[in-house]
């Protein structure tokens, strides 16, 4: 009888749990004892907590202690680590790597090197070997999604798919004659040809992208207005950057600052992310509200040129889509978002006189769901939520440099490197695992661009420029 009796219970229970794995939602990927970083509409964080992702959406995200209701095909255990959204790069050129720290204290900069440097040296080759390079090292620190403004922008989008990033590229349109356009014209029929051809793609957002508006003539920007609203496409803008801007637009405009003047013409809309953003009033500020623009906020890049400091903390006080961005690597020199928490943080206290502004919290949403807001993708990336897009990162806490760990914003903020990015995820698939890359060979990535750079040297050398 008590042989019966202990058979049966073993019979119910191999049946409970047969039931119990039946009625378990199958999932792809499971994350599970992780300090999750949701930056939901709460911020909530779990500290024991749990991501679980199916086909290229996040199902669930919990305290953990539903577990035993889901069956992955795959199981990261994060061991304490953080796990949250991927990093959303606002503005770069990524292309550029390849030019990275030329000319780096060189006034001017821009008009006197980068322009001549660019018609040298620009094409599809350079785009292609350059966005390689740079998808390696904006993934390698956590970036998962970037927002870029260059040439032979459909050079960019090939490499974004074969890595297998998300992103927001614009082909650069510019009134002077440039790689793939003799002029503005030129440029628009180009970026209306890449628009067309990307236009459906499931992780690249086709986009235009006047360089600026001093480069560009009143009917080009409207021009571009006009098709990113019948197209409904994104437009990428450097807006109220330097002096010389506000100069040309002043005198083109009767006095108004750059910002009053796209409003004028017609040509501030949702659609447009002005990246820098660094002379602007109280006014042009509403101006930016009013018409519901993104701003790229470049804190590296901008100080390094020494052309000021956005006054971030007021558009945020207005509740200004504001993300941040790394410009390009000949900038700001690295692309990743990482090295500019720190910065970003500490430069608004200090010209605010203010060491409680700018907290850690905040500068990490302007890295996520900021971020994403600035680029009005915000119901599909830029938090770890239930139906949203699968992009995370896990960031390693066991690091010396992030030990010990009390609060997890201020570590990322004040400690984190882009190297402790242990693994990143983009649209549900894992690109680097324990740092190493799944989609691409890092290595033969960094043999292209260093036969690349001595083609660099040999131009600037025969150019009669220096080289260190």
């Amino acid at each position: 009888m008590f042989k019966k009796t202990l058979l049966a219970l073993s019979l119910a229970a191999t049946s409970l749990a047969s039931t119990s794995a039946l009625a378990a939602e199958k999932v792809d990927l499971l994350i599970q004892n992780a300090t999750v970083l949701t930056m939901n509409q709460d911020r909530q964080v779990f500290d024991n907590g749990l991501v679980a992702v199916k086909d290229n959406k996040i199902v669930a995200v919990s305290d953990g202690s539903d577990l035993s209701e889901y069956q992955a095909k795959k199981t990261i255990d994060a061991n304490g680590d953080i796990v949250m959204p991927g990093l959303i790069n606002t503005h770069t050129h990524v292309s550029m790597t390849v030019f990275r720290s030329l000319a780096d204290d060189v006034p001017d900069r821009l008009h006197r090197y980068i322009f001549p440097l660019e018609k040298k040296l620009v094409s599809r080759e350079m785009v292609r070997v350059g966005a390689r390079l740079g998808n390696i090292e904006m993934l390698k620190g956590g970036v998962t999604t970037y927002a870029d403004m260059y040439y032979f922008e459909d050079e960019v989008a090939k490499t974004v798919d074969e890595i297998g990033m998300r992103a927001v590229l614009g082909e650069s349109v510019i009134k002077f004659p440039v790689a793939d356009a003799a002029n503005a014209e030129e440029g628009i029929k180009y970026a209306l040809n890449f628009i067309e051809e990307y236009k459906d793609h499931p992780r690249i957002t086709p986009a235009f992208a006047p360089h600026a508006t001093y480069t560009n003539t009143t009917e080009i920007l409207q021009k571009i207005a006009k098709l990113s609203l019948e197209h409904d496409v994104p437009v990428m803008i450097h807006l109220a950057e330097s002096e010389r801007e506000n100069q040309v637009i002043g005198e083109r405009s009767g006095g108004k600052t750059p910002i009053e003047y796209m409003a004028d013409i017609g040509a501030l809309n949702h659609k447009l992310i002005g990246a820098h953003v660094i002379h602007a009033s109280d006014s042009d500020l509403d101006l930016l509200k009013k018409h519901d623009v993104g701003v790229a906020h470049n804190m590296s890049a901008n100080i390094k040129s020494a052309k000021g400091v956005s006054p971030v903390i007021k558009m945020l006080e207005k509740d200004i889509r504001v993300g941040l961005g790394t410009d390009g690597p000949m900038s700001g020199n690295t692309l990743s978002t990482i090295d500019e928490f720190n910065q970003v943080a500490k430069v608004h206290k200090l010209i605010n006189h203010d060491r409680a502004a700018m907290p850690p919290q905040q500068v990490i949403e302007m890295a996520t769901i900021g971020a994403a807001r600035a680029l009005h993708m915000e119901d599909s990336i830029g938090s770890l939520e239930k139906g949203k897009l699968a992009d995370i990162i896990i960031v390693d806490t066991k690091a010396p440099n992030m030990v010990p760990m009390y609060n997890p914003y201020s570590a990322l903020v004040y400690s984190a490197y882009a190297m402790n990015v242990k693994h990143t995820i983009v649209d549900g698939k894992v690109l680097m695992k324990d740092r190493t890359m799944t989609t691409i060979d890092e290595k033969e990535v960094r043999n292209e661009a260093q036969a690349f750079a001595d083609k660099v040297r040999k131009t600037v050398i025969e150019s009669g420029e220096k080289v260190l």
